[in-house]
C-alpha cells in the first residue's frame, strides 16, 4: 500500500497517517483514534480494532471476515467533543455499499482514555 491515500479522509498518504497509529504509535485523541478505526475496518486489521475497543465493550468477534464486506466509500467527521482528559465524543458518517446498495452510518461515539491509551467505548446510532 505504499503511497496510497489515507482512507480516513484526511488526503495524507496511508503510511504517514492512520499507518503510524496501525503499527503501534500513540493515538493523541479520540477523533484521530475514530479516522484510524475507520481505516481499519477499510484494511481489515481486525487486531488493530479489537486492541483500541474498550475492555468492557470489546465483542468476542467482529466478523470481518463475513461476505459480502461492505465497500467503504468514505468518512466525514461532524463533530469531536472533548469531555475532559480522559472521555471524549466523536460525531461521524461513514459511507459504505453492501450487495450494489448504498448506506450511511451515522454514529456519535464514546471514546475513554485508559493507560495513556485512546479506547473506543461504544456509539449511539443517529438518523
Amino acid at each position: 500500500m505504499s503511497g496510497a491515500t489515507c482512507p480516513c479522509g484526511s488526503g495524507r498518504n496511508l503510511e504517514t497517517c492512520c499507518g503510524t497509529f496501525h503499527a503501534g504509535e500513540i493515538v493523541p485523541d479520540a477523533e484521530r483514534l475514530m479516522r484510524s478505526r475507520y481505516s481499519a475496518y477499510v484494511l481489515g486489521l481486525e487486531d488493530y480494532l479489537r486492541a483500541t475497543w474498550h475492555p468492557a465493550t470489546r465483542p468476542a468477534a467482529i466478523g470481518l471476515d463475513a461476505t459480502p464486506r461492505p465497500q467503504w466509500l468514505g468518512l466525514a467527521v461532524k463533530a469531536h467533543t472533548p469531555l475532559d482528559d480522559g472521555h471524549a465524543t466523536v460525531e461521524f458518517v461513514a459511507r459504505y455499499k453492501l450487495n450494489g446498495r448504498a448506506f450511511r452510518l451515522h454514529e456519535t461515539s464514546r471514546f475513554e482514555r485508559m493507560d495513556g491509551r485512546w479506547l473506543y467505548v461504544d456509539g449511539e446510532i443517529r438518523d
